[in-house]
């Protein structure tokens, strides 16, 4: 009999609730990121330039990333504090209504600079709503999964990362295919004003879940603590330096590969709008296939080994991608990003989770897992498509220096997962699913 209170023993409810909830926050942030390139430059950030134009709006871009971490800290006291579920409920309903009120925000023509200012205003807002969103999604698997499958459940969050791409590619897409004038005039908003719909569905799933097991069985032990990230930054530092860096090869090229590629491909590479978008949906949806898989191979061979082998694979394919995407070959170009988004960067962004999860004690879960990768998006993600702009830019359209900036992240991310012990499940798993720091799982 289940105990009162505890969480719902539905596996397909339990991923499916830890699936949508993910797919429709990153929905709603990447649609900003897919519409920054396009339209954003033009309509609330018009300059002269057309580069500082687009520098200015991959800036307002990963801004955001710098609020993450503290949206992440405020979510994280309060689901380790009082439970994951309502924490999870809260952060779907912000991140919805801020980006309705950015379907239907004015422009710089018709309200001048506050058009620019509300918009950054409300994709803080975004921010703070994903700061608290993943680690809670990532709980929500990992804490209710049999201990020989934490890595297949703890990817179905994951998975939430392209499905969300995927929905927010496809639908800016499909509006693209409008006349120019139409598309900026009122297309452009229509897939962000349709977000309340698909929050209204995610809440009402989430809200039909109880708590967690693991978090019950802690808060039953009297293990809550009063102040997690003091806990975490006191027993488990060495966990989050190592999440840190561990970011840099997940968060870096995948905003690379997405992001910064379609104003790439658009602006150096002469591809039409409706092309770049097409190459990015087809590698996403090879990526939505292969998350599970790789989380079901780590489940047999350990994450930190499937983590390390997509690094590697990333850093060392990192100069053929950009090689071969300067052929400007539409054919090449659809095999390169299906390789290097689809396949490569779906081994670490499958496993890094549950990774993660395991470092960190139940008591402090939601604290540890959010702080190391919120503010490892802060510094590797938001700023990636900056740098990527500016290295293009002074280096005259050279690939070389953006194939280098890639080596680079995977480099660190390398050395960082290398002081993880082989955290394949065994005798040591604890409640939850979690190892404490201090355990061994991290070496000294």
């Amino acid at each position: 009999m289940e105990a009162k209170g505890t969480f719902v023993k539905n596996p397909k409810k339990i991923l499916f609730a830890s699936l949508i909830g993910s797919t429709i926050e990153f929905y709603d942030f990447f649609l900003y990121g897919t519409v920054a390139s396009l339209v954003f430059n033009q309509l609330f950030f018009p300059n002269d330039d057309p580069f500082v134009s687009l520098l200015i709006a991959y800036a307002s871009f990963g801004v955001t990333f710098f609020i993450r971490p503290i949206g992440g800290l405020i979510f994280s006291h309060m689901g380790d504090k009082f439970g994951r579920k309502n924490t999870l409920v809260i952060s779907l309903l912000l991140m919805g209504i801020s980006t309705v009120c950015i379907g239907l925000l004015p422009t710089y023509q018709s309200i001048g600079v506050m058009a620019p200012i509300l918009l950054i205003f409300l994709r803080l807002v975004q921010g703070i709503a994903l700061g608290g969103e993943w680690g809670g999604a990532v709980l929500l698997a990992v804490e209710s999964a049999p201990k020989e499958q934490r890595g297949f459940y703890g990817s179905f969050p994951a998975m939430g990362i392209p499905f969300g791409m995927l929905l927010g590619t496809c639908s800016i897409s499909l509006m693209s295919k409008l006349p120019e004038a139409q598309f900026l005039g009122w297309g452009w908003r229509i897939p962000f004003i349709l977000s309340a719909v698909l929050v209204a569905v995610g809440i009402w799933i989430r809200r039909g879940l109880g708590e967690t097991s693991a978090f019950e069985e802690e808060k039953q032990k009297g293990n809550v603590v009063k102040v997690p990230l003091f806990e975490t930054l006191l027993y488990h530092w060495k966990a989050v330096l190592i999440s840190l860096g561990a970011k840099c090869v997940e968060v870096g090229p995948f905003y690379v590969f997405s992001t910064f590629f379609i104003g790439y491909s658009t602006g150096t590479l002469g591809f039409s709008r409706t092309t770049a978008l097409n190459i990015v949906t087809a590698a996403t949806i090879v990526t939505v296939i292969c998350i599970p898989l790789m989380g079901k191979l780590s489940d047999k061979i350990g994450r930190k080994r499937v983590f390390m082998m997509g690094a590697a694979s990333l850093a060392l394919f990192s100069f053929p991608y950009f090689y071969l995407m300067s052929l400007k070959s539409v054919f090449l170009t659809y095999v390169i990003s299906i390789i290097a988004l689809g396949i490569l960067w779906s081994a670490i962004a499958s496993i890094i989770g549950t990774m993660f999860t395991e470092m960190f004690s139940t008591n402090v879960g939601y604290t540890g897992i959010t702080l190391g990768y919120q503010s490892g998006s802060a510094l590797f993600g938001g700023t990636a498509p900056m740098i990527a702009t500016v290295l293009l830019s002074a280096y005259k359209n050279s690939w070389v220096p953006l194939a280098i900036f890639i080596g680079i992240l995977c480099i660190a991310s390398l050395v960082s997962v290398s002081f993880i012990r082989n955290n394949k499940i065994d005798s040591k798993t604890q409640a939850g699913g979690m190892y404490p720091l201090n355990q061994a799982n991290v070496q000294e």
